[in-house]
């Protein structure tokens, strides 16, 4: 009985070793961002890489910084939720407390293997931009845009897209969108040159296909679900560029792999946004809000909150045919720096009749360390000193349907308390 208590002892309290208690942490959680060619600013994958950043890893886990998510644990599961585990917090804590032993290298899980360039697999189809874009040294760069024909002579599903900036060092964001035949939406671009619209110019919309932010992951569809490209589509990169004190270049690319057979569910991206606000100077919890309306059956498979710097809190509501509502999706701190897509474990059902609800806040006041100016009544803009309020949803629905049967596409509504 001694020597089995003595055995669990040290079984118990065992000092944690880097090769086999930290880097499958590490691996699970942060290598993925944290790898040469990625947005993590360093490398997280040797023991010779993590060793002389533990003090920082252990400071960020504390105060939740890493690894990045915003999501209320009140209100819904998601399936890509990367929050530590207590056990796991514990484990860092311990190694690091007994002074980072590396412990032996044999301990060492399989090392994760990544498509080199892309977090897709190797695309069997990749559209980059035909010349770089030369990204001045200072200045405001409005979103310029690039138009980029697809030449399909056939319907396209889309399985899984990844967008991979040339330069992300001065490359903010990168949306692409789908313009179908006879869509006027920037009607006036030549295919392969820098375009800048006219305010109000541009004529039509896309649809959103795939887009870069900092910390978004590649777009992977489930077997059976995937997004439409029709046959003579082109394709527009939206790109929105910051200067950083010195001259710089982008070619930005985006890859596709197709789907193999026909899906039974195509998936939509909807912007559900509010365009008509305009929030006083100094508000500090400025109310707006937005709603999509389904006239059909659907399935809601993804919720990403979009705002700019006053952004300060998102919530998704479904209210049923009935009344009732439910909360979806709670970001109560919004980071304009992580923008997240919150994937649900199970995709939620949503019925015709339905609705979803987007409440919003923003921090227009001198207490926000972000705010560029807290004098200013802040309105609907492009660049980040002025703000967006869009509830981005990804939806399935029955392949053979057209959007139109599914979803009433939401129309510009007055912000609360203006």
């Amino acid at each position: 009985m001694v020597r089995t208590l003595f055995f669990l002892s040290v079984t118990l309290y065992a000092v944690p070793t880097f090769h086999k208690d930290v880097q499958p942490i590490l691996q699970k959680h942060c290598v993925s961002c944290h790898r040469p060619g990625e947005i993590g600013p360093m490398a997280l994958r040797t023991y010779q890489e993590v060793r002389p950043w533990a003090a920082a890893i252990q400071q960020a886990v504390k105060l939740e910084k890493m690894p990045p998510w915003g999501a209320s644990p009140a209100h819904g599961k998601f399936s890509n939720d990367p929050t530590l585990s207590a056990a796991e917090k514990e484990t860092l804590n311990q190694w690091i407390a007994a002074k980072t032993p590396e412990g032996n290298p044999k301990d060492a899980p399989q090392p994760r293997v990544f498509v080199d360039g892309w977090n897709i697999k190797t695309p069997e189809l990749v559209l980059e931009m035909p010349v770089a874009y030369e990204v001045p040294a200072t200045g405001t760069i409005d979103y310029t845009y690039f138009v980029m024909p697809t030449n399909f002579t056939e319907d396209r599903w889309i399985q899984s897209a990844e967008v991979r900036p040339g330069n992300r060092a001065v490359v903010h964001h990168v949306i692409v969108y789908v313009r179908e035949p006879g869509n006027p939406y920037m009607r006036d671009a030549v295919a392969g040159v820098p375009y800048v619209p006219k305010r109000g110019g541009s004529g039509g919309a896309g649809e959103y296909l795939v887009g870069y932010t900092p910390g978004k992951p590649a777009m992977v569809l489930e077997p059976g679900k995937a997004k439409l490209i029709k046959a003579g589509s082109d394709l527009i990169f939206q790109m929105h560029y910051t200067s950083n004190g010195k001259p710089a270049a982008d070619r930005t690319k985006v890859g596709f792999n197709f789907a193999k057979t026909a899906p039974q569910e195509r998936v939509m991206t909807v912007a559900v946004a509010n365009g008509s606000f305009a929030i006083p100077a100094g508000a500090d919890n400025y109310p707006v809000d937005s709603k999509l309306e389904f006239l059909g059956p659907a399935h809601l498979v993804t919720m990403w909150p979009h705002m700019h710097v006053r952004g300060k809190s998102m919530r998704y509501e479904l209210v049923d045919k009935a009344g009732q509502r439910q909360t979806l999706l709670d970001v109560p701190k919004y980071d304009f720096n992580w923008q997240m897509r919150y994937i649900p474990e199970e995709p939620l059902r949503l019925s015709s009749g339905s609705a979803i609800e987007v409440f919003a806040t923003f921090d227009n006041s001198p207490n926000n360390k972000h705010n560029p100016d807290p004098t200013k009544v802040v309105r609907w803009g492009d660049q980040s000193w002025e703000e967006m309020m869009i509830g981005f949803m990804e939806i399935s629905f029955d392949a053979k349907l057209k959007p139109s049967d599914v979803f009433q596409r939401p129309v510009r509504q007055r912000a609360a308390a203006e």
